[in-house]
């Protein structure tokens, strides 16, 4: 069989072995691969994995011997799809491997701000609870998972995970029709009456050209007064300067967010500027358990093994 040469151009973003392939096959990789560094590290290769490295119509007409894009990750925006399918390159992704971790994630974060602990761990850091005249401190307001409205914006595997978790909870769970949409599918909600309801809003469907900045200060200003905003899907779906407007003026109660609209962020990223008690931003973790990463890493190999045997597994293009 005929060695198969295989570039992983961001090999620092997957810290978890990739499995051996069971076929002959010339490897390397590059901790992380530059746009000016991309067609010599690309250079001869048949298989490009890639967990972000963009990968544009103008790159792709550069690599003529390329025939798959194995993406180490589920979201594909940041790969040309359509300048793929015309030059017959496949594409493939991993799916569902980290549903139940990002699910995780985002409870996490909804029960962090319903109960308002950064705002208590401030207050606690700050010699607050120290000088208080009574055996605690009554600060923010504390809330009750059980009997809140959650409106899950986005209906995938990591949206079901959600579910099944915030209903354990004891909380109602709404599923939100896509915004702009006509009619409301059976098991959906329209999307305007979800933000209204909800006592939290989580988002979990990917980012394109229809969802992009879907939540911004007309939809922050239609939400429940004090509801909670939770992101671990894409950080473009929500304007992030009207975000911390609405938590500056009491609008939301809190917010929690993953990812930010451009990772790794600028210092002078709003939500990082911001460093108010009731936000929380963690650094696009969400997704980055030891299981689900090794989840990720297994499914990739298979992904890659599929495509060498001729089957099409987890196929874009």
């Amino acid at each position: 069989m005929t060695s198969r040469n295989i570039v992983f151009l961001d090999r620092d973003s997957l810290p978890v072995p990739v499995p051996v392939f069971s076929f002959p096959a010339h490897y390397r990789e590059y901790p992380a691969t530059a746009a000016e560094q991309l067609l010599e590290h690309a250079a001869g290769a048949e298989v490009l994995i890639s967990n972000k490295v963009p990968l544009g119509r103008e790159a792709l007409a550069r690599l003529p011997g390329l025939k798959l894009v194995a993406i180490a990750a589920t979201g594909y925006n940041h790969v040309d799809v359509e300048a793929c399918r015309e030059r017959g390159i496949a594409v493939c992704n991993v799916r569902h491997y980290g549903d139940h971790t990002v699910a995780e994630h985002a409870l996490t974060l909804m029960l962090a701000l319903m109960k308002n602990l950064p705002a208590y761990q401030r207050d606690v850091a700050a010699g607050v609870w120290s000088q208080a005249k009574q055996f605690c401190h009554f600060g923010a307001p504390i809330r009750e998972m059980r009997g809140a409205v959650l409106a899950i914006i986005g209906s995938g595997g990591i949206g079901g995970e959600l579910a099944a978790m915030a209903r354990a909870f004891g909380m109602e769970v709404l599923f939100a029709e896509r915004k702009g949409a006509g009619l409301a599918r059976e098991g959906r909600v329209p999307f305007d009456a979800a933000l209204a309801r909800a006592d939290v809003v989580s988002l979990h469907c990917p980012l394109t050209d229809e969802t992009r900045g879907m939540i911004a200060q007309a939809e922050l200003m239609a939400m429940k007064p004090g509801a909670i905003l939770i992101n671990t899907a894409r950080g473009g779906l929500v304007d992030e300067a009207d975000l911390v407007a609405a938590l500056k003026y009491g609008q939301l109660g809190g917010a929690g967010f993953d990812v930010l609209s451009s990772e790794p962020p600028a210092p002078d990223n709003p939500l990082l500027k911001a460093r108010l008690p009731n936000l929380i931003v963690t650094p696009h973790v969400g997704w980055a358990s030891a299981e689900a990463m090794r989840r990720l890493a297994a499914q990739l190999a298979e992904n890659i093994e599929a495509f060498v045997r001729g089957e099409a597994r987890n196929r874009i293009v």
